[in-house]
């Protein structure tokens, strides 16, 4: 078989076979020098991509806090009696409206759930983000944090709210990437907040 050089397609290409060819015994000097040995190479099949699962984005997860202690402490809202998730400890969120980004639906459940809008609003440098099989569908939150000038005033889904350290927080949510989410807020609350991460909204 002639060399192939490294890399080259036909040397990965494991659908070519080795042909032996016989010089005639009284062969023109013209042919002598034509290697005895070719290549007959079936065209490669390639094969369709598998089917990748679908993603997806449709609400947003908000974690608010309060800087007015010597450490920042998060807001937790417990879900009414008759509400989806009734008696969990949960922060901050919603679905995605039509027409709406992702900081905007933010900036509105919080308004909504807590009564006031935030003093500050940014994002976290991460997602939540987990599978549903039944649908075979990824699922990715924007995560965002927003700071809050006061207690909430609490609306009909909550009865209870409370204050908490970060590892206190988390250990009242019920699903690891929330909690890994406000972990991640308190830490960077704590490192100091990039610029490019602070939500900065256009003027009404």
């Amino acid at each position: 078989m002639p060399h192939l050089p490294p890399g080259s397609s036909l040397e990965n290409d494991h659908t070519c076979t080795s042909i032996q060819t016989t010089r005639p015994a009284a062969a023109p000097e013209s042919i002598l020098s034509v290697p005895m040995a070719t290549l007959a190479c079936a065209p490669s099949v390639v094969q369709p991509p598998s089917a990748m699962p679908g993603s997806v984005v449709r609400v947003v997860d908000v974690y608010p806090y309060r800087e007015s202690a010597v450490n920042p402490e998060f807001l937790l809202l417990r879900r009414a009696p008759g509400t989806e998730y009734a008696g969990q400890w949960r922060m901050v969120g919603g679905k995605i409206e039509s027409g709406e980004a992702a900081w905007e639906t933010a900036h509105r459940e919080v308004t909504e759930e807590t009564g006031h809008a935030p003093d500050r609003l940014w994002t976290l440098p991460s997602v939540n983000a987990f599978y549903e099989w039944q649908d075979d569908r990824v699922n990715l939150i924007p995560a965002f944090a927003a700071a809050l000038p006061g207690d909430p005033v609490l609306d009909d889904e909550h009865d209870a709210f409370a204050w908490l350290p970060a590892e206190e927080a988390a250990g009242r949510l019920a699903w690891p990437e929330q909690q890994r989410l406000l972990r991640l807020a308190d830490q960077t609350l704590r490192a100091g907040i990039p610029p490019q991460l602070v939500v900065r909204t256009p003027p009404e």
